[in-house]
């Protein structure tokens, strides 16, 4: 989320950041509402120092005996209490709607981030590898489906499109993946591996900013039985009524509120979340955490495209880096992470280009991303595998997360930073097609024949 006060006095860049995201100006509209909260909090320190003023006053008056004015002075304190309390209820309702307004808008693009509406203006970074050119190459789900290990028909009709079953070896291949990349990035980058809950509450993810925004985008977890027993509650506590109907809604939603949980789409939000309303010590940062989750998106990708196979999926696994740092460090910590991403495809020997994204293509959180793109033979193309942010203190500040410097007073907001490291799906997908054979079986990657128990191909199940 935005500082207001540093639109206030950058309101000319903050425009130009929004017009590179193809967002139209919003500073003035944002300025003007904080000028009503300005004012209404003015009011109401007014009114309360006249206030105290008017005590005062009602003391002098009692010891000179004047007791006409004594009176009048108790019947304008009593006013003023009124009227502060309505200035406080104003300050209130204005500054939860310049919370509502903020909380809506994009991060600021850093400034050597590409300008441009969309992937097309996404700089290549560097490639590394050679794509291997395959003759006939198959893709994933052909692979998968020929070698009767990957089975789309029986996730179908246990859960829907857009899911899938891997049975005997491909289960295990992609288990390895997983594993190979959590001793990499504990044993040698140097992250600490965190177990963290799959179900988290409103405020978690409004701090990684996948609410309000994007709530079309997620899983809900919520008990019918939970929801019915609340409403009834709220039944009860209200004299329902015509009158009371925005009463009792109201409560409703605050029970509801509290029942409800998110099935997270990345570790990202419980991982970052770790150091909400949290000050922590210079001296602990960076703190540097990784976790291997499922993760769970109810969007999964343009009407259309990749409806077959494993690259848009509702549940999917994935292995999470996130850092906590400060300023001054950030950009560095970027690039280490992406380095550490990298690492996965280069033991993989998986074929990769690295692109910085464009301002019209990077995430609503990031300031700026680093995708690593895999490259797979079977669709002759280039994928997404992971992406690495930079959000700089966006998400810090709606979570409330700061820092004590070592030297100097006061606190600071953090910079966070996540990457994927990497999607496990995606891997499996990639090592498939580079990986596969022209009797129809795949080679096991060298790095992850240890945690296949020694096995050199996967092959049809008997």
């Amino acid at each position: 989320m935005h500082d207001i006060r540093w639109i206030r006095d950058n309101a000319d860049a903050f425009d130009t950041a929004l017009k590179n995201r193809g967002l139209e100006p919003r500073s003035a509209a944002l300025l003007a509402v904080d000028e009503r909260r300005r004012a209404a909090v003015a009011r109401a320190q007014a009114l309360q120092e006249r206030r105290n003023a008017s005590a005062k006053e009602v003391g002098r008056a009692k010891a000179a005996k004047d007791e006409a004015r004594a009176a009048a002075l108790i019947a304008e304190t009593a006013t003023l209490k009124d009227d502060i309390a309505a200035a406080e209820a104003e300050e209130k309702a204005v500054g939860e709607e310049l919370d509502r307004l903020l909380a809506d808008i994009p991060n600021v693009p850093a400034a050597d981030v590409p300008v441009g509406p969309d992937e097309s203006a996404n700089v290549e970074r560097h490639r590394w590898g050679t794509p291997r050119e395959i003759a006939g190459a198959k893709q994933h789900f052909e692979i998968g489906e020929a070698l009767g290990l990957m089975d789309f028909e029986a996730a179908a009709r246990l859960s829907g499109s857009r899911f899938v079953v891997l049975k005997g070896g491909l289960a295990r291949l992609e288990r390895a993946l997983g594993q190979f990349m959590l001793d990499l990035h504990t044993g040698e980058h140097s992250y600490t591996e965190i177990n963290p809950p799959l179900l988290v509450r409103d405020e978690v993810m409004f701090g990684t900013a996948q609410l309000p925004k994007f709530r079309d985008d997620q899983f809900i977890a919520t008990n019918d039985v939970d929801l019915r027993e609340t409403f009834d509650q709220a039944i009860d506590e209200f004299d329902v009524g015509a009158a009371a109907k925005d009463a009792v809604k109201l409560r409703q939603s605050e029970l509801m509120k509290d029942r409800r949980r998110w099935l997270i789409p990345t570790a990202e939000v419980p991982l970052t979340n770790l150091v909400r309303e949290q000050i922590l010590a210079e001296s602990d940062l960076p703190l540097r955490v990784t976790a291997l989750t499922p993760s769970f998106r109810a969007e999964a990708g343009a009407a259309g495209r990749d409806t077959r196979g494993m690259i848009r999926q509702h549940q999917f696994w994935k292995c999470e880096l996130v850092s906590i740092t400060t300023p001054e460090a950030s950009r560095d910590e970027h690039e280490r992470m992406l380095t550490c991403a990298e690492e996965v495809l280069r033991q993989l020997d998986l074929a990769y280009r690295v692109v910085t994204l464009s301002t019209g293509d990077m995430g609503f959180a990031s300031q700026k991303t680093y995708d690593i793109e895999v490259w797979l033979p079977g669709q002759g193309a280039f994928r997404e595998i992971s992406s690495c942010s930079n959000c700089g203190d966006f998400q810090a500040r709606r979570m409330q997360a700061r820092y004590r410097p070592a030297e100097g007073k006061g606190v600071r907001l953090v910079h966070t930073l996540n990457g994927s490291g990497v999607a496990v799906g995606r891997a499996l997908v990639a090592v498939l097609e580079t990986y596969q054979n022209p009797d129809g079986s795949v080679t096991v990657p060298n790095v992850l024949k240890p945690y296949m128990g020694g096995m050199e191909k996967i092959e049809r199940a008997s």
